[in-house]
This record gives C-alpha cells, sequence and structure tokens, in this order.
C-alpha cells in the first residue's frame, strides 16, 4: 500500500501522518491502548514513525491517562 493511499487517521489514534498511520496499520495498531504497549524505541524502529509522530502519539497518550511502555 502506498502511503498516499492509506487514511491519515484510524481509531481513536491522532493524525501523526499518513507514513506513520501506515506503519502503525502494517503493524495492526489502530488504538491508543495499543499503542501503549509499545516503547518508544520500537515505535522509532518502525518504517515511516518519526520523532514527531512519537511526540503526538505521547501526548495524545497523556491526555488519556496512558503511557508507553517501560
Amino acid at each position: 500500500m502506498s502511503t498516499k493511499d492509506g487514511p491519515a487517521q484510524v481509531g481513536d489514534l491522532p493524525a501523526i501522518g499518513r507514513p506513520a498511520t501506515s506503519a502503525l496499520m502494517t503493524a495492526g495498531i489502530s488504538t491508543l491502548a495499543q499503542v501503549a504497549a509499545l516503547s518508544r524505541k520500537e515505535l522509532l524502529a518502525m518504517h515511516g514513525v518519526g520523532p514527531k509522530a512519537v511526540r503526538l502519539l505521547e501526548a495524545e497518550l497523556e491526555e488519556n491517562g496512558l503511557s508507553f511502555a517501560g
């Protein structure tokens, strides 16, 4: 799937950009709860997920009382 063909936003995830969203979808991740099960390092290891996407995800997690895995 080309990143331009993928959705800009999935599930309850914030808008983090198409490449990062596609990377999460490919990994079967579509909710904040699933993101919270991962560490920053695991997210950054995904092709398409960069520091900005991780910052946006972290802010959304915090707003929902969640955090990245240890």
